[in-house]
C-alpha cells in the first residue's frame, strides 16, 4: 500500500501525525473522515501524486496517529496551530 510514497511522523502539538506524501506540484491534502484512516486513499493518491505533492495523514487519534491528553484545557487550545484569529 501507498508504494513510492514516502512515510513520514510529525511531531505536533500534543500529538504525532502519521502521514505518507508523493508526487510533484501543487500540495494536495487528502484527509479522511469518520471512521477511515489514511488507508481509504490508497488507490487513489498513486494517480493524484502524478500531478500534485500528495500529502495523505491520518488525523489526530485515529490510524497510526497519535491522540492528545485528554485533559483539554482553554490554555492547550490556545497554544496549538489551531488557534483562532480574529476577524477584521
Amino acid at each position: 500500500m501507498f508504494e513510492g510514497f514516502k512515510r513520514r511522523r510529525i511531531e505536533v502539538s500534543e500529538a504525532t501525525i502519521n502521514c505518507v506524501t508523493a508526487g510533484n506540484g501543487p500540495p494536495l491534502l487528502l484527509l479522511h473522515g469518520y471512521p477511515q484512516n489514511l488507508a481509504m486513499w490508497a488507490k487513489t493518491a498513486p494517480f493524484l501524486a502524478e500531478k500534485f505533492t500528495v500529502v495523505c495523514a491520518d488525523l489526530r487519534g485515529y490510524g497510526d496517529s497519535t491522540k492528545p491528553g485528554a485533559r483539554r484545557t482553554t490554555a492547550t487550545i490556545r497554544s496549538g496551530p489551531w488557534r483562532p484569529t480574529r476577524s477584521r
